[in-house]
């Protein structure tokens, strides 16, 4: 029998989470290592589109984790910026109704007494900043915070300059406790790795760890997909949605919803969203769903029915109860933490998260109240 691996901190979990956790812990003096059953980025932020927003998330302890992370995305902007394609976009969420007008300034100013900076675009003025939008619209929010990386380039590249010894293709099988049923590091289909640490960053498989280390988290996937055109010049300008995208988001249906939102990219291609149901994990293509994105962006963007839709990809959010995720110590197992469940917005949550996971695994008291995140905080009905 090998010897086992050993070191300070063992993270499960090379998606974008995972790898801020372990940048994060790194960082904070700890010895890490990142364990992955598939590739860097070979789960929910393979699919991603790289969003790190601000402009969807009302008052509360999720606009707190959005706002820390992007001023940590700023900075490791100066470092790594043009290598994980950060771009500091902004937002813009349009109405398309006099009512949905009303009701999206009336979000936006509960997010600007929380420090969000939301600017309201009267009709004319919104063709100054996104000028192939359709006409006749009522008006719009700018939100300059938000921000887009590369979700696949920015996780291999936080793993990198962490410093983590990394092993992709590497399933683990089992949560190895000592007898008073603290951590002891887990078990793998290629040996062992001891750590005092286990920090659960599985995503949409994080319940799966969770119940290897004998406790429950009620982590469920969500799909999505995405539509990608062909490379065009630059025609959208920032990240651009309607107002009902926000409220599908909150949504706890089942049932496949989906409203527009269009963005460029650096390489030129347009991504094409949003699209939720709850289905299990059943990749299956879906028609209705592409066609419902087809449409709600032509809606936005007339121009893009002349233009040819070359992909689509499909993805699985971590979906929890109560649309926050699960971060910080478990309270049932000693030596065990959650940093998953951030369902669509894991990748601009992940800085934010993976900073609070190293104070937390460093005896530091966190920049934000951990309790609105706790792993135990749901009942046993609710798992």
């Amino acid at each position: 029998m090998s010897q086992p691996l050993t070191c300070d901190v063992v993270v499960v979990g090379a998606g974008m989470t995972g790898a801020a956790c372990a940048l994060y812990a790194a960082r904070a003096g700890l010895d890490v290592v990142v364990v992955d059953r598939g590739p860097v980025a070979g789960g929910t932020t393979g699919a991603g589109e790289g969003n790190l927003l601000v402009s969807d998330k009302e008052p509360g302890p999720e606009l707190d984790l959005a706002l820390l992370s992007l001023r940590l995305w700023a900075e490791l902007a100066q470092e790594l910026g043009r290598l994980i394609e950060y771009e500091a976009k902004g937002g813009v969420v349009v109405a398309t109704s006099p009512g949905g007008l009303t009701a999206l300034e009336r979000f936006a100013a509960g997010q600007r007494a929380a420090g969000v900076v939301a600017e309201p675009v009267a009709g004319d003025e919104l063709y100054a900043l996104e000028p192939h939008l359709a006409p006749g619209l009522p008006g719009a929010v700018h939100y300059p915070q938000d921000c887009q990386v590369m979700p696949a380039l920015a996780a291999a590249h936080l793993l990198r300059a962490s410093g983590a010894r990394l092993h992709t293709s590497r399933t683990v099988t089992d949560v190895l406790r000592r007898p008073d049923g603290t951590v002891l590091g887990v078990r793998t289909d290629r040996g062992d790795i001891h750590a005092p640490s286990l920090v659960n960053a599985a995503g949409t498989w994080g319940a799966d760890i969770a119940a290897l280390a004998g406790t429950t988290l009620p982590v469920l996937p969500r799909r999505g997909f995405v539509l990608v055109t062909e490379p065009l010049p630059r025609r959208v300008r920032h990240k651009v949605y309607a107002a009902d995208y926000v409220a599908d988001v909150a949504s706890d249906s089942a049932a496949l919803q989906t409203s527009p939102v269009v963005e460029g990219t650096a390489a030129g291609p347009i991504l094409i969203g949003a699209s939720r149901e709850r289905v299990g994990f059943d990749r299956s293509f879906s028609l209705p769903a592409l066609r419902a994105l087809a449409a709600g962006a032509t809606r936005l963007f007339p121009f893009l029915a002349d233009v040819r839709a070359l992909r689509a990809y499909t993805g699985f959010r971590p979906y929890m109860p109560d649309h926050l995720p699960a971060i910080g110590p478990d309270p049932r197992v000693p030596g065990l933490f959650h940093a998953c469940g951030h369902e669509g917005a894991g990748i601009g949550l992940s800085t934010g998260t993976g900073h609070l996971i190293a104070q937390v695994l460093t005896a530091k008291n966190p920049d934000l109240d951990l309790a609105p995140f706790r792993p135990d905080r749901f009942a046993e009905e609710a798992v």
